[in-house]
């Protein structure tokens, strides 16, 4: 079961959240603040959760600032920002200061809790699918990438088939529905694919398979 800290200063947005997460079986939200402030003293008070999931945009201690904090104490917990800012400061400040992820508010439910599965299991950071492909849209405008780049690929018909979904911006479910099979195959198969090539998360994957000509 993955433990889930939620800290949100908007008691509705906070409470879709809460009911999203909560539906997963291998999730439970069992804390939850409206300000960093209120988040360190559930930590000071011996609260341990696997993940803390944090806004950026809060009144005292903001999310940013609750990450650095939350890091320095307690490193052992993942923290991972949900934000509606996608300007790069803010996603590199994020990762300086030790979070493991930054989503966007706009994702899918599959999205988000793909991405706390992959991060908790794997322990590597992850971008959200529409940050990762502005962020290589820009990248591919301002400079070249270089990726190892391999002249065989052991990838199956099917690996393929959600790869060029998963660029094209389609979630797991989507995907699901669209394959005829179950999101948990799909997730398995994404991972399996960052597996193969290597590659720590969703933006490298989209690299990968651009400049190695598996997708257009």
């Amino acid at each position: 079961m993955i433990r889930i800290a939620l800290i949100e200063d908007h008691n509705i947005v906070r409470n879709g959240i809460k009911t999203l997460l909560n539906k997963e079986e291998d999730m439970e939200v069992v804390a939850e603040a409206a300000h960093g402030e209120e988040a360190l003293k559930l930590l000071e008070e011996g609260l341990r959760p696997d993940v803390v999931l944090s806004d950026i945009n809060m009144p005292d201690v903001d999310g940013l600032s609750l990450c650095r904090m939350v890091m320095e104490h307690h490193p052992g917990i993942k923290f991972i920002i949900l934000s509606m800012y996608d300007q790069v400061e803010y996603i590199n400040q994020a990762f300086k200061n030790g979070a493991l992820g930054y989503i966007l508010k706009n994702v899918s439910p599959d999205e988000l809790t793909f991405a706390i599965r992959h991060i908790c299991l794997r322990e590597e950071r992850y971008i959200c699918s529409e940050l990762a492909i502005r962020m290589l849209e820009r990248q591919i405008q301002s400079s070249d990438i270089c990726l190892p780049e391999h002249s065989e690929f052991d990838f199956t018909k099917r690996e393929l088939e959600i790869l060029t979904l998963v660029s094209e911006g389609y979630t797991n479910q989507e995907i699901a529905d669209r394959l005829y099979t179950s999101k948990r195959t799909v997730e398995g198969h994404r991972q399996s694919l960052i597996e193969k090539t290597g590659v720590r998360n969703s933006s490298a994957l989209i690299r990968y398979a651009l400049i190695n000509g598996l997708i257009r």
